[in-house]
């Protein structure tokens, strides 16, 4: 029989045995992430204390949480999660272990971080960059006196966990481990103005550039200049490849001017990587590879814009590719004119 009492005994026990198993919640100390001094900042995150302000003014508005249920993380501690495993390349619990978090708010806070970076692609990386015209071809002509140069161009592949699927065998490249296939643009100040983060592992540089827009807008003679590729892609009327076998003086100067300015992109990829480590292996699905890709892309901008600190550099060389397209008539026609006036 229920004691009079009590509205239901069932009821009292559970709210009793509750009480004797609950598990008190403890929320662990944060500390601030700002509170440190720059060069502390910078060997950990990238970016120097107005540099993390900076992105927390940018990134706010869709990071951020709505309240501070449960101690919810602040935008500056969000943006430093994600800042620490793009610089470090760590696995998640690392991570976690070094901000005092658990891993399931890592990654969570990564994904959001990297999802906020890629909205802004299209404000950070423009093609043919953010300055003028006859200012981007004079730098590059300052490196190695190749005339009207608006861009180097090449891909670079990023290492990514194997992905599960039919399409599994599609992210194999020709080194037998699964990557991405990412094609970049940059200028003289190794400014990344153009990207294509989509493509897996076994597809050809010149097959990615030839379905790029930026391709269909060069083709429609947009852009005033030309670019600088290697000898796996096609010579155009707007993409300059080295001779194959250079044989007088002036093919031999084309080459050697070719060679050291195309290198901008080379020192892009080394400069990338080694200021966000995590593109030199990154778990997780493709789709995943790719945001990440173009988070790190945009901070790479944002912060030589601003003047952050670069890291040691290690030149990024990937291997040459065999060109699969031939060489379009009327590009070479150009890069023989080309020969003729500048490098006789």
């Amino acid at each position: 029989m229920a004691c009079p009492l009590l509205d239901d005994v069932v009821d009292e026990e559970v709210l009793i045995l509750r009480r004797a198993f609950r598990h008190e919640r403890v929320f662990r100390d944060r500390a601030d992430p700002l509170a440190f001094s720059d060069e502390y900042l910078t060997e950990r995150y990238r970016f120097s204390g107005d540099g993390i302000r900076y992105l927390c003014r940018l990134l706010g508005p869709n990071i951020q949480h709505r309240t501070a249920r449960s101690h919810a993380l602040t935008v500056p501690q969000m943006v430093c999660v994600a800042l620490r495993f793009f610089a470090s390349g760590m696995f998640l619990y690392s991570v976690g272990d070094a901000e005092n978090l658990n891993k399931a708010t890592i990654c969570r806070t990564i994904r959001n971080v990297s999802l906020a970076m890629k909205s802004l692609v299209h404000i950070f990386i423009t093609f043919p960059g953010h300055r003028r015209f006859i200012h981007i071809k004079e730098e590059f002509y300052k490196i190695a006196a190749f005339p009207n140069v608006i861009g180097t161009v090449d891909c670079t592949h990023i290492r990514i966990q194997r992905p599960s699927g039919a399409h599994e065998g599609d992210y194999v490249n020709r080194k037998s481990f699964h990557s991405i296939n990412v094609q970049m643009i940059c200028d003289a100040d190794c400014l990344i103005t153009n990207l294509e983060a989509k493509w897996p592992g076994s597809v050809h540089d010149s097959r990615i550039f030839r379905a790029s827009r930026i391709y269909q807008r060069l083709s429609l003679g947009e852009f005033s200049g030309v670019l600088l590729g290697d000898k796996g892609y096609a010579c155009e009327t707007f993409l300059m490849t080295p001779l194959t076998d250079p044989q007088t003086p002036a093919q031999q100067a084309y080459n050697h001017a070719h060679a050291k300015t195309r290198a901008r992109i080379e020192m892009t990829f080394g400069l990338l990587k080694s200021r966000f480590q995590c593109l030199h292996h990154l778990r997780v699905s493709p789709d995943r590879a790719c945001d990440v890709t173009v988070a790190c892309t945009v901070l790479h901008n944002i912060a030589s814009l601003r003047k952050e600190r670069a890291p040691r550099v290690a030149l990024d060389v990937d291997w040459d590719n065999a060109a699969i397209f031939p060489d379009n008539r009327n590009g070479r026609l150009v890069r023989e004119q080309y020969i003729a006036n500048y490098f006789s």
